[in-house]
Formats: structure tokens, sequence, C-alpha cells
């Protein structure tokens, strides 16, 4: 046999022997991929043959999808730890019970690290228990484009609020290895610690940390609420569970090129338009408030109306009040905690702590309702009436008989309006899966819509350090924080799908421009 023939054939036995290695490539992608250099990745995880983004056209970048199934294995799988009040009769229809930095917390962060280094991945944790891993670029010198949500839940979640994200996350980088994707530049994926806020009372408080919008001190000294009487800290509970990093929580040690997000909408609006994507552009204003209604303990069968200071009905008054103030502005205000003491059924409650939750668009909304919550529960407490005050304390104005009130600012979040490249990246993707169409409004062809988020996310705070956008899938009935969350398998696909691309996208115009 000739040298020639020998070479020919023995690069066609190296040929063959990397087809039968290699996944089923989308047909779109096979003949560049037979054109594409078989140069060594700095992906050392990954096969020496590549396929690298910003030689990807769009229609490549189409061609690759997530495996459904596999995702909501993973979203399944994970919801084994932590599981709460079941809501039907399939053993997927149960709700979640995985608090921030609980044991079943621990586990879903196990099953995080393990499986992403089992795909090559670079793990680190911050000071915060924030976990990124990072899968290797060309360039390796410029900070990872993230994908990025939470896996603690709310004490009676459901299964895709902040798992979804995380989960799609992973199945991203799983079809990167499937399919040998080079990205120019690194992509990660990012677990933020207490995201929902109820175990450990501030919402998004490690994004908020990590952007050096909140001290490390003070949410390291944030106490557990639940269960009452707890008197477990974050950081304490950070280092019983092993997850209190060496890494300095903040965008100058983990920093970000951008970060995306997917997310269920947690809201009818999708659902009841038939529509599949939601492009968020950004998140509405909120704060949150504590407020302490003091009035006297009494007997309720030896004192009469006329000579009871009764902080709970006071406080009542308040949170209807409060509701009439805000749909006044086109605004939302809700509560979800009452705490009346001394908690005795013959007792008129002396003390009622309460919390306010403002809601708007905008930051100017937020404002104008929280003042005029103010000056009306101002008058409540001094027993004036009218249609808000009616009825209460009318006859308890003496010093000895009235109600006071304190007000305590928890949570201020402004209103975030996110990056115009990263929307555009999830704008191309969701198009590039469902079909196109143009933008009317806020409808985007028969499928899409423009959206602002109602609900807070840890975009919000990654918004401050880089661009970021977020992506919203319809939700059964618009229903969250719930055990009956739901969204259909279709449903997460198709956001995961629109997650991928956009990741892709954007890694492409970092490439373009250099950066």
């Amino acid at each position: 046999m000739s040298a020639s023939l020998l070479t020919i054939t023995s690069t066609t036995r190296v040929i063959a022997s990397i087809a039968r290695r290699a996944p089923a490539r989308p047909l779109a992608l096979v003949a560049r991929w037979q054109h594409q250099e078989r140069g060594r990745r700095a992906f050392s995880a990954s096969s020496s043959a590549s396929l690298n983004v910003a030689d990807m056209s769009s229609r490549d970048l189409a061609s690759l999808k997530v495996n459904r199934d596999r995702l909501m294995n993973d979203i399944h799988t994970t919801s084994e730890w932590g599981k709460g009040e079941a809501w039907g009769s399939g053993k997927t229809e149960i709700g979640m019970s995985r608090l921030s930095l609980s044991d079943s917390d621990k586990q879903a962060r196990d099953w995080f690290r393990n499986v992403t280094e089992s795909l090559g991945c670079k793990v680190t944790v911050d000071a915060m228990g924030n976990q990124f891993a990072v899968r290797p670029g060309l360039d390796n010198d410029a900070p990872p484009t993230y994908v990025g949500s939470h896996l603690d839940t709310q004490p009676t979640g459901g299964r895709y609020d902040g798992i979804l994200g995380v989960t799609a996350g992973v199945e991203m980088l799983k079809v990167l290895n499937d399919n040998w994707v080079e990205t120019a530049y690194p992509v990660g994926v990012v677990n933020w610690t207490n995201e929902e806020g109820a175990r450990f009372p501030a919402s998004m408080v490690a994004s908020g940390v990590w952007a050096e919008s909140i001290p490390i001190e003070k949410a390291h000294n944030l106490r557990s609420v639940i269960p009452p009487g707890d008197t477990a800290t974050m950081r304490s509970e950070l280092e019983r569970i092993g997850y209190l990093g060496n890494v300095p929580a903040s965008y100058k040690a983990t920093p970000m090129a951008a970060h995306f997000e997917l997310h269920i909408e947690q809201g009818p609006i999708l659902e009841a338009e038939n529509r599949r994507i939601g492009i968020v552009q950004g998140v509405q204003s909120y704060k949150w408030f504590t407020l302490t209604v003091r009035g006297r303990d009494s007997h309720t069968g030896a004192t009469s109306f006329q000579h009871r200071a009764d902080s709970l009905l006071t406080a009542s008054k308040m949170i209807l009040a409060s509701h009439r103030i805000a749909s006044r502005h086109g605004a939302l205000a809700s509560t979800g905690i009452i705490k009346a003491l001394p908690g005795s059924t013959n007792t008129v409650p002396g003390l009622v702590e309460f919390s306010l939750d403002i809601r708007a668009p905008l930051d100017e909304t937020v404002e104008t309702v929280e003042a005029e919550c103010r000056s009306t529960f101002d008058k409540i407490i001094a027993g004036e009436t009218g249609e808000s005050t009616e009825g209460v304390n009318d006859a308890c104005t003496s010093s000895s008989r009235s109600c006071s009130i304190e007000w305590r600012t928890d949570f201020v979040s402004p209103a975030t309006h996110f990056h115009d490249e990263c929307i555009s990246c999830v704008t191309h993707a969701a198009k590039d899966l469902c079909g196109g169409g143009e933008t009317q409004g806020k409808n985007v062809g028969a499928w899409g819509k423009l959206m602002t988020s109602g609900a807070g996310h840890d975009s919000v705070y990654a918004n401050k350090r880089c661009p970021a956008s977020m992506i919203f899938i319809p939700c059964r009935d618009g229903v969250s924080h719930n055990p009956a969350e739901y969204s259909s398998p279709d449903a997460c696909a198709d956001g995961a799908n629109v997650l991928l691309g956009a990741v892709l996208r954007y890694d492409r115009l970092r490439a373009e421009r250099g950066y």
C-alpha cells in the first residue's frame, strides 16, 4: 500500500471513529461542521471537532434545540429535594418547600455542583453562597455570559419558579457539549441564594450583595423567620451547610458580560392571550414595609368598643385603605404577614405588625401611593371619619386609648429597564423559534408579547452591573407561589430554546465587536 493511500485510509478511519462517537447533529449544521477546523478546543471535555459560534449563521443557531424530556427530568429530579404539598394525584403534582440554606437546599446545590462539574465547568462559590459554573470559551480572559436564577422556593411554592431557570441553564450546557459547540467567550450558569426572601426576609439579597447594592454584613445578619422563633442567620446557615464560599461576593470578583434569565410569568397574560413567549423589557418598582400598630391589651368581654384601642381593627382598616389607594393609581398594595399580640381569644390585641408591599411600573407611582398611605393611616389613627376610616376608634380619641403607628422600610427596588442588546438577542431567538412576525404595540406576531415583570428577580441586581434581560413562558391560570404552579413541558422547552438562542447570539455579538 502506498504512503498516500495509507494516509487517506488512516484519515478515513479517524473520521469514521469521530462520526461513531458524535451525537446526531441538526441538519443545518452538518455541512458547516464538515468544513470546520478540527483544532484542539479550549473546552477540553469535548471532542476535538468543534463548531465555533462566531462562524455560525442565524439558521445554524436556530438548529440547536434543547432536549425537552431531559430538561423536564432535571426539573422533577431536583424537585425531589424539599417536596411540599400535593395538589394532584400524579407523582409530579407535588409542590415545593425548599427554603434557602435548608438541608434540601444543600441537596439541590450539591446536584448543581456535581452536574456542572461533570459537564466540564469550573464551579466557584462566593461568600453569599452564590454558585457560579463556567464553561470555557476560546477567549477566557473576558467575563462569561451567564444564565441565572435560583433553586430556593417559597414555603408553599411550586417546581417551576426559579428552578426552571437554573435547569434550563444546565440544559444549555448539555446542548453545547452534545454538539461540540465552541463559544467565543465563556458561558456560565449561576444559582443565586435566597432569591425568594421567604426564610431570610430580603428578596434577591445575594444578587444584591454581588451588585454591591446590599452590604454583606446586613445580609449575613438576616435572621430566619421560618419557623417562627428560629435564631439562625444567613451566615450561620451558610456555614452549617458548607456553602460559605471564599470568593468575595462582588461583581468585581465574579464579573459578568451579561445575564439572561428564563422564568415563568407568574401572571395570567401569556396564557390568556395564547402567547408562547414574553420578552421582558424591565421590572416594575416596589417597596416593602413593616408597620407596627400599638394599642392596648384589654378584655374582650369587659371592654366596650368605645373604650378599646384595638390595634388589629385599626390595622385592618389600614390594609383596606391601602388597596383603595393603590387601585386609584393603577398600582398594587398587598399584605402577606400579620402578627397580632398577645394572641389570645379573649384579649383585644394591643400590638400588630403587618407587611405592606407596594408595586407599580413607575417609581413615582410607588412614591405617591406610599405618601397617601402614610397620610391616610395617620387619619385612621386619629379616628377621623371618611370613606376609608369610618368606624375605627371613633370614640377612642383620648391619649390613653388611641393607637400609634410606626413605619419601617425593609426593601426598595426601583424600576428596572433591561439592556437593548440583550432584549434584541431574546427577540431574534424567539422569532427564529416561533416564526417571525411584526411588533405591533406590545404584541410580537401571534406568539409573543413585550412585557414588564410584576415580580422582582435576580436580573434586577444583575442589570445594575452588566447587560441583562429575561424571558417569560406562560403558567397555568397565572398561578405561582403555590403548590399547583405549572408550566407545560412544551412551554418549558420553548423558553429554554429561546434562552439558548439568546445566549449564543450574544456570544456571537461579542465576537463581532471583540469583547
